[in-house]
């Protein structure tokens, strides 16, 4: 175990993060914050279901070393079919470590002095762990605030399920107990993104659920690379016109059919507007097919139609597989950004001003795009036709609408407020702020 050594003097949290880097990415913000503003030291717990690790051990090998990391043992997933859904595998990578996570913890407990356990929202199932050892288990949520009140709203609304007797009703039922065994849930957004959803989850706690932190938006930092795929993107946005560039991309696990990849390489290029994508191989069988890190080996570009490399050069720049997000971002001449509707990136949207055209392909995104289109006003929804295809035409229409149009100006009006917003819960006085530190103090003061 890394860095333990040494930390006696720091109450110590461990946090278990699920796989995939959208979940991973918000807790070690949250981890940043609470070394260097609540002088706690922090171990994470990582779960591995034998998918490649490298993006993770990456970000966790570089942290300072009041931030350590265990990597459990990987667990076979032979069994499991080849079609299983991504939240069965993200949920059984911690169930199936329980055991070793119960020994990691024992390990860190007979060290120092740990306050709280941390898990993911998949993670409830390793409450019953931290309570085993006096250690306060809290759930982090890194989605939307509406989804997180479904665990504590569904076990009233399933009485009138016609199937009680049904193995997928009982499962469901269960774990939604488990999030009433937390002493709190920390929710990754503020009060202005969300004030119907965090208003009714805090109103919950009067119903003896647990009290709800917001403590968001926790956003990726002191990510630059200094590869050449960063410079060449930054580089390439410098002699671009302020607000003049289309940012395209699907987060690090999303993935288009080879049907829609062509669709949308002729939308951006019938756009005539300025572009930066960033580009996966196709995938025909899922949305979500490199979620688990797991990237083709094939040459993303060569998918491409023919000569669109050619006819787009000068207006667009098509990078494969990564690009640095937050510096395309903040980027003054990005002014629009065409995502998957992850939460990260609308957070990291949201800090940088930046409209959206909503795309959303997996897990909650859908929702978060009714939130960003109908509730905020700072997207458009694009439109899918009856074979579940994005057509050229509609693409072309929403780069130039959010570029030069009069709704992609209202749009970046409205989302310029909400990133005031963001700015004013991350000051030393701001909710968010607040919110942490009393999440802090009740961690300091828990006696063992």
């Amino acid at each position: 175990m890394d860095n333990i050594q040494g930390q006696e003097a720091s109450p110590q949290v461990a946090i278990v993060p699920t796989p995939g880097m959208g979940h991973l990415i918000p807790l070690v913000e949250l981890a940043k914050k609470l070394v260097h503003q609540h002088n706690f030291s922090v171990t994470f717990i990582v779960p591995n279901d034998g998918s490649p690790m490298k993006p993770q051990r990456q970000i966790l090998q570089s942290l300072p070393k009041t931030m350590s990391s265990v990597f459990l043992p990987p667990f076979n997933f032979d069994d499991l079919p080849p079609n299983v859904l991504m939240e069965t595998r993200i949920t059984l990578s911690l169930t199936r470590s329980l055991d070793a996570l119960r020994n990691s913890l024992k390990t860190l407990t007979d060290s120092t002095r740990v306050v709280a356990m941390v898990v993911d929202l998949f993670g409830p199932f390793a409450i019953e762990i931290a309570k085993e050892f006096d250690v306060l288990p809290f759930v982090f949520f890194p989605a939307n605030a509406c989804l997180c009140l479904f665990p504590f709203t569904c076990p009233s609304l399933m009485k009138h399920t016609p199937d009680r007797e049904d193995d997928a009703y009982k499962w469901i039922l269960h774990i939604c107990k488990l999030y009433d065994l937390a002493a709190g849930i920390i929710v990754n957004s503020f009060i202005d993104l969300e004030p119907g959803g965090l208003k009714a989850l805090m109103e919950e706690n009067n119903n003896g659920k647990p009290p709800v932190y917001p403590v968001g938006p926790l956003t990726q930092t002191g990510s630059t690379s200094g590869d050449v795929g960063e410079s060449e993107c930054l580089n390439w946005l410098d002699k671009q016109p302020k607000g003049s560039v289309l940012f395209v991309s699907f987060g690090s696990g999303g993935t288009l059919s080879h049907a829609q990849l062509n669709e949308l390489s002729l939308g951006l290029e019938m756009s005539g507007q300025r572009f930066l994508w960033v580009v996966r191989s196709p995938h025909d069988k899922a949305a979500n097919g490199t979620y688990f890190g797991i990237q083709s080996t094939d040459d993303p570009l060569a998918f491409l139609p023919e000569g669109f490399l050619v006819r787009t050069r000068g207006v667009g720049l098509v990078v494969p597989s990564w690009a640095p997000q937050i510096q395309v971002l903040s980027h003054g001449s990005t002014g629009g950004f065409l995502t998957h509707c992850g939460w990260n990136s609308i957070l990291e949207s949201i800090v940088n001003g930046v409209p959206l055209i909503a795309w959303p392909l997996y897990a909650e995104q859908r929702m978060n795009s009714v939130l960003l289109a109908d509730g905020l006003q700072v997207a458009v929804k694009m439109k899918v036709d009856e074979n579940g295809l994005v057509r050229k035409e509609d693409i072309a229409n929403y780069a130039r609408s959010i570029l030069e149009g009069e709704e992609g100006k209202l749009m970046k009006s409205k989302m310029s407020g909400l990133r005031s917003a963001a700015t004013r819960v991350l000051s030393q006085d701001g909710s968010s702020t607040r919110s942490l530190a009393g999440l802090a103090r009740i961690w300091k003061d828990h006696k063992k």
